[in-house]
């Protein structure tokens, strides 16, 4: 177990330092942000001035080393569009984001489980078919395109629901919530069922393969001939084993929902990183995005190394390797 861990470790700080340094090259060809903060009138001598105190006139390989270094306490540098410091923004959006992606992802499983398990136990069913038609279409829709339609629908026509913002919030220290106001709760229907839509329809797709595979399985054919009750073998036996490959793209997932969630949060106006993101690619604020896309790397390795844990942990024949 502990090598099995270290391994891991091993190998996500390796996939942090390459992204760190791609990220870093990459936004070198953005733009200038001298000339964003200082416009086209500045003179040369404010431009050099300014270069010198952002660093930006230091060697790459120097830039690289220094904002590694400063990233391991914590310091990403300081806003070129904001002035603030590139941490603070992202400790004061990310609260909006995760509260999404959770959100989001604890309703696809919710949804998508059960509906893939009924999907596979009927599939000759009219309404299997049907449901399985909605996935198709859940999967093929671009995500701005459902945002735009819901917001069409609930808040245009019916009025039910509002169509930008986050709602009123509760602060816990640092960290805000609005899923314990009646306000922030009616802010997150819409936003959460644009990203939970293409995840319920995956899942779902997902669990009805892997459940029409496991219960072709020679075990459950002996579960059958021993008279083990059906529920039972459909929903401990068969279930069990079809999990396994749902806790690894649950998992994925989840990671792709706080990192795409970009469109989402552009749409709905939602507070979060990847609202703050879009500005700063607006305006080629470089430490904001190399800094957002840390991060994101980051969420998704501990994310994977999460999965990697939890399948040794329900799959015995890692441990026997």
């Amino acid at each position: 177990m502990l090598t099995f861990v270290l391994k891991r470790l091993l190998q996500a700080v390796i996939v942090m330092l390459v992204v760190t340094l791609i990220a870093f090259l990459l936004f070198q060809f953005i733009g200038d942000p001298v000339t964003q903060m200082l416009g086209q009138e500045a003179t040369e001598a404010d431009r050099i001035a300014l270069r010198q105190s952002l660093g930006l006139d230091e060697p790459l390989w120097k830039q690289y080393g220094t904002f590694v270094v400063n990233a391991l306490h914590g310091e990403f540098g300081t806003s070129l569009r904001q002035g603030a410091p590139v941490a603070q923004l992202l400790a004061e959006k990310m609260p909006a984001t995760l509260e999404l992606a959770f959100f989001s992802a604890f309703v696809a499983t919710l949804i998508g489980i059960p509906l893939g398990v009924f999907v596979a136990l009927h599939k000759d069913s009219m309404i299997a078919k049907w449901l399985m038609g909605l996935s198709l279409l859940g999967i093929s829709l671009p995500t701005f395109f459902i945002g735009i339609l819901l917001i069409l629908v609930f808040s245009v026509w019916l009025g039910w629901l509002p169509s930008y913002g986050r709602g009123e919030i509760v602060a816990f220290g640092k960290w805000t919530t609005g899923l314990l106001t009646a306000d922030g709760l009616k802010h997150i229907i819409l936003p959460a069922a644009t990203l939970a839509i293409f995840q319920i329809a995956l899942v779902m797709r997902l669990v009805r393969s892997e459940m029409l595979e496991t219960l072709r399985s020679d075990f459950i054919r002996f579960a059958h001939a021993r008279g083990i009750p059906k529920s039972k073998i459909f929903y401990k036996h068969a279930l069990k084993n079809t999990l396994l490959p749902v806790i690894t793209i649950t998992g994925l997932q989840l990671g792709g929902i706080i990192a795409f969630s970009i469109v989402t949060e552009t749409v709905f106006q939602w507070p979060g990183m990847g609202l703050l993101f879009i500005q700063a690619v607006q305006f080629a604020d470089i430490p904001v995005m190399a800094a957002y896309l840390c991060l994101i790397s980051l969420i998704f390795v501990v994310i994977n190394l999460i999965v990697d844990l939890l399948y040794f942990l329900v799959d015995p024949r890692l441990k026997a390797d």
